[in-house]
């Protein structure tokens, strides 16, 4: 485990520059970075998710310079990236083919996002190159927020853990693909469809699990080891997650709070999964959660996870 500070950081390089798989905590979950040049690190990403190849990966930069030496920016993505950038925003654009093939996952576009956290930032500054850096979890289980995540979920997979704390978002990265027809929408994430319809109109929601145009189009997705059941009232030996006025052994939040929520929510499926199994209970059921704002975002989540 790496700690956030300046050796840390520097050793985090190294082990990206290594051709070796990094942890390191972003503001929406905590990622497993590679070296997006490099074709044998990125492979070991997919090698150590267990992630189908045709699955794309987010590449992470710091700029929107940097993002538009990998990929073609138009007016429109240049109109998000003012607005989202940094922060848990991708936009999906047509490649210039300098990262290594695997990445795109066999599609001639990249999703790319310049992240926030500072920690993030620093190990791209020093790494000085793109990173593809998808969440730091076996594929189609839930994603990590905290270190020790990663840790019960990767383990030696990974040859370094940078430990940042927390997640302060909580939610993947809202994924848009700009285009001439306008901006479609192909997953909710931590910036808001309200946010993005401010910015640039109204968007075109494409969430129906079909062709796998960029990461979190997974049918089944963010699922714990125990079934999840959305809404109704708990039966004996439920787990239950509340939200609001619904209480339950863990809320998502007590004052019902979208933001607390969303930064809640994989952590609380963490633990929610851990008592399941501890109490040999067969369902985790999860309170109503509104259908608005970061809401949207949430339940995406959940009902995958459900699936």
């Amino acid at each position: 485990m790496l700690h956030d500070d300046v050796a840390g950081i520097a050793r985090a390089a190294e082990v990206l520059r290594g051709g070796g798989l990094l942890a390191l905590p972003t503001e929406t979950v905590y990622g497993l970075a590679a070296d997006a040049m490099n074709g044998s690190a990125v492979a070991r990403i997919f090698e150590a998710k267990g992630r189908p190849t045709f699955n794309p990966l987010i590449v992470h930069v710091l700029s929107l310079e940097a993002a538009s030496e990998l990929a073609e920016v138009g007016t429109t993505a240049r109109a998000l990236a003012a607005a989202f950038w940094p922060g848990p925003m991708t936009l999906v654009l047509p490649s210039r083919g300098r990262v290594a093939d695997l990445v795109s996952g066999g599609l001639d576009t990249l999703a790319v996002r310049v992240p926030a956290h500072p920690l993030a930032r620093a190990v791209l500054e020093a790494f000085g190159g793109p990173v593809a850096a998808p969440s730091a979890n076996p594929s189609g289980q839930i994603s990590p927020t905290l270190a020790q995540h990663v840790v019960d979920g990767l383990g030696d997979a990974v040859d370094a853990v940078l430990d940042g704390g927390a997640c302060g978002v909580g939610l993947e990265s809202t994924i848009l693909a700009p285009g001439a027809d306008g901006v479609r929408l192909l997953r909710e994430g931590g910036v808001s469809r309200e946010a993005v319809e401010s910015v640039v109109g109204p968007v075109v929601a494409e969430l129906t699990p079909g062709r796998v145009e960029a990461p979190g189009q997974m049918e089944k997705h963010y699922a714990p080891r125990t079934k999840v059941v959305l809404g109704g009232a708990a039966a004996p030996g439920d787990v239950m997650i509340g939200f609001g006025t619904t209480a339950g052994d863990f809320s998502l939040s007590e004052r019902g709070d979208l933001v607390e929520a969303a930064a809640r929510l994989f952590a609380t499926l963490h633990a929610a999964d851990a008592l399941a199994v501890a109490r040999g209970a067969q369902v985790i059921r999860v309170a109503d959660v509104p259908e608005v704002g970061l809401g949207r975002a949430i339940n995406d989540r959940l009902r995958r996870a459900a699936r």
